[in-house]
């Protein structure tokens, strides 16, 4: 416990601790193999393809990597544009530029907080290569919007998965499946972790084998393993993506016990959903979607209020009850490196009205019910209209 986190606070996020932690770290150590694509980089591998009916997953060093991967594997050069919400995470953007190409930043809709896709439409080129959509929160983007707008212009949809692990559209499809290629994060404020990791799911069979080569630091170092060759040697470019296998330990552990992380997720995020309801109504608080067409992945519970000064109060007050709420990104074409490397073809105001005042609230998997209800009864006591409120 830190100065910054008093004994008795409700901590925004706390990593997931899986039973089988330690046994599978010691199994390693305990091994002569340590480095990546070991025992248990397979395993967590075989449980990450089944949780999400992927063709192949590929774990790598972080999600950020995986998206790295995927602007090699579509050949991105400079000239080129990709697509991406202005409101995400920045590797998004940085996989992009560092093969010279141009982010473009569009809005998102409102429902998802993920692309809208007429914004998409809109702002197609002749350049345009891809697409890259981010599952807000694990809420589903309209995939089957995107996916038109990606087959009518010839253009590469690419998913970031990094909330959305188990998630299904209004489909029944998996995040991460639908596009050719689809990124997760094993970071440890996500629902599964392993301290920092990631996968890349290769959907498109075509490009397997090359992302194979890439992640091998541009070798076919996999089919030398596999017997498939009597040596490997350097192929093309690539580099060192590979998770360690003591990472993927701590990842196979975590993914034994999925469906229970995810229970204790859902559970909280409907306690929020069901608590706040008649709040929110009253105060004119916008709560997250519970659309029950869309399955969501209950990494993350927000509400969105009507002021960035609403916002400040809001989360003063959860501070003084010992409450670590927090809000979110900002927004990518506003950004120092945004404005420099990126191109932003129209105005983006639901982005910026939504990162001005998008409220986070604690959610992790080992929250007790008296802490929910701490969070919940702290919420309701704040009035967004009254300037006096949370003092």
């Amino acid at each position: 416990m830190t100065e910054s986190t008093p004994a008795g606070d409700v901590l925004f996020s706390r990593p997931y601790r899986a039973r089988g932690e330690l046994a599978n770290i010691a199994r390693v150590l305990e091994s002569d193999h340590v480095h990546g694509d070991g025992p248990f980089s397979a395993s967590a591998s075989a449980r990450l393809e089944s949780i999400t009916g992927a063709r192949t997953a590929l774990l790598t060093t972080s999600c950020t990597h995986a998206l790295d991967m995927a602007a090699m594997l579509l050949d991105l050069r400079p000239g080129d544009e990709v697509i991406v919400p202005s409101f995400t995470f920045p590797s998004a953007a940085t996989a992009v530029v560092a093969r010279g190409a141009t982010p473009v930043f569009v809005d998102i809709d409102e429902r998802t907080a993920a692309l809208d896709p007429e914004a998409v439409e809109a702002a197609v080129t002749p350049s345009t290569r891809a697409v890259t959509v981010m599952h807000y929160g694990g809420v589903p983007a309209d995939l089957a919007a995107l996916e038109r707008i990606a087959e009518r212009h010839d253009l590469a949809l690419v998913e970031d998965n990094a909330h959305g692990l188990g998630a299904t559209d209004g489909r029944g499809r998996v995040l991460g499946t639908v596009g050719v290629l689809g990124a997760q994060s094993f970071h440890d404020t996500k629902n599964v972790h392993c301290g920092e990791g990631g996968a890349l799911l290769v959907n498109d069979p075509t490009l397997l084998e090359r992302a194979e080569i890439m992640r091998e630091k541009g070798t076919d170092r996999a089919r030398f393993l596999r017997g498939e060759v009597d040596k490997y040697t350097w192929r093309d470019t690539g580099s060192s993506f590979l998770l360690s296998d003591l990472n993927a330990a701590l990842l196979d552990a975590q993914l034994v016990e999925f469906d229970e992380i995810q229970s204790a997720r859902g559970a909280i995020w409907n306690a929020y959903a069901e608590g706040l309801r008649d709040w929110a109504d009253r105060e004119g608080v916008r709560l997250m979607s519970d659309d029950p067409d869309l399955l969501h992945a209950a990494h993350l519970y927000y509400l969105v209020v009507d002021s960035g000064a609403t916002r400040a109060r809001l989360l003063d007050h959860l501070r003084s009850r010992g409450i670590r709420a927090t809000f979110h990104y900002v927004p990518l074409h506003s950004s120092p490196a945004g404005v420099r490397y990126g191109r932003t073809p129209s105005p983006v105001e639901r982005t910026d009205a939504f990162s001005s005042r998008v409220v986070r609230l604690p959610l992790w998997a080992g929250m007790t019910p008296t802490q929910v209800d701490r969070v919940v009864d702290a919420v309701r006591e704040f009035v967004p209209g009254s300037p006096a409120s949370g003092r």
